[in-house]
């Protein structure tokens, strides 16, 4: 165990690495949850004052004489 702990001259440099990257990781994801959580009080907002999602609407039938 003390070999793998023995980073040399630059652990300090390794260990403050490690920090931030742990500090980033855990700011992403605080901000992933925070913006999931107003994006769907935003969108429950939007549905109920009546705007619906266009993926909730049926297609619309093509007019004859058309191909797709």
């Amino acid at each position: 165990m003390n070999a793998m702990m023995d980073l040399g001259p630059h652990a300090g440099f390794i260990w403050a690495a490690y920090g931030v990257a742990v500090l980033v990781l855990g700011a992403l994801s605080a901000w992933i949850q925070f913006d999931a959580r107003r994006q769907r009080n935003l969108l429950v907002d939007l549905e109920a004052r009546g705007i619906t999602r266009r993926s909730a609407r049926k297609p619309a039938r093509p007019a004859k004489g058309t191909s797709q």
